[in-house]
């Protein structure tokens, strides 16, 4: 009886799940894009995760000594004030927005960030000193991001698709604050705003953590001189200079939060 040994180490033999080669083939793409919509969809259905409040902001802001404050006229530093206020920010949210206890099976407002260090590691870290859960999108880079240790680990994701990442920020998006940052912070505040306002999905509040620092790097005034924009779409988000009064500004902006919610003030 002939061997069959050839047949049976062929690639084509494989069960399709099992071979790598043929998931990760140009065309299995779509497959790919559906498996990292899919297996995070999953996972936020058995939390109960409704809705969340994502913080965007820079991975290059780290904690530790606080720098003086900024001389007028003088660049903005990268300052440990950011981290600290993002950190307290994601804390006032996760205790009084409903990401602590489920009600009726769902939790509301639960922190979403980036997953990484920086302000994404600062927000993560303000809803574990809440004991709350919290969101972790990673991104698989070439020079490879690791998950902060304060994202709950169920709950933290690793992308290799930007546009699946951003799907996930945006269909439980109840509110966006983008503390300062780069291109990576600048991509996802102008996405969320032309999905607003382009109708794509619905009104959320919208905070820009620093009016300092967001009025010197975007002139908006001038998109509304020029025409670009309209007054009424200048007006889709707002400027906060500290943590409480971010989460004023959201729940004046329309932010849902149970009344029945523990609230332990922060400092």
């Amino acid at each position: 009886m002939k061997d069959n040994q050839a047949q049976r180490n062929a690639a084509a033999f494989k069960l399709p799940a099992g071979d790598a080669d043929f998931i990760l083939s140009d065309s299995m793409r779509g497959l790919r894009f559906q498996l990292e919509y899919a297996k995070a969809e999953e996972l936020l259905r058995a939390w109960g995760i409704r809705s969340t409040v994502v913080v965007f902001g820079s991975a290059r802001v780290t904690p530790g000594d606080k720098t003086a404050a900024p001389v007028a006229g003088a660049p903005l530093p990268r300052s440990a004030h950011w981290y600290d206020e993002a950190r307290r920010f994601a804390r006032i949210v996760s205790e009084r927005g409903g990401a602590l206890t489920p009600l009726d099976g769902v939790r509301d407002n639960v922190i979403a960030t980036g997953g990484g260090p920086g302000i994404m590691e600062a927000a993560n870290r303000g809803a574990y000193d809440a004991g709350a859960p919290s969101i972790g999108f990673n991104i698989a880079l070439p020079l490879e991001q690791e998950p902060n240790a304060y994202s709950t680990p169920d709950l933290t994701f690793q992308f290799h698709y930007f546009a699946m990442r951003k799907m996930h920020f945006a269909m439980r998006a109840a509110a966006l604050v983008a503390f300062p940052g780069g291109f990576g912070t600048f991509a996802e505040l102008f996405e969320i705003l032309n999905l607003v306002q382009t109708r794509k999905m619905p009104r959320v509040p919208v905070i820009c953590f620093d009016s300092r620092y967001w009025k010197r790097a975007v002139n908006f005034d001038l998109l509304v001189e020029e025409g670009m924009i309209s007054p009424d779409e200048r007006d889709l988000f707002g400027f906060c200079d500290d943590a409480e009064a971010a989460w004023d500004a959201l729940i004046a902006g329309g932010l849902r939060a149970p009344p029945s919610q523990p609230h332990n003030p922060t400092k």
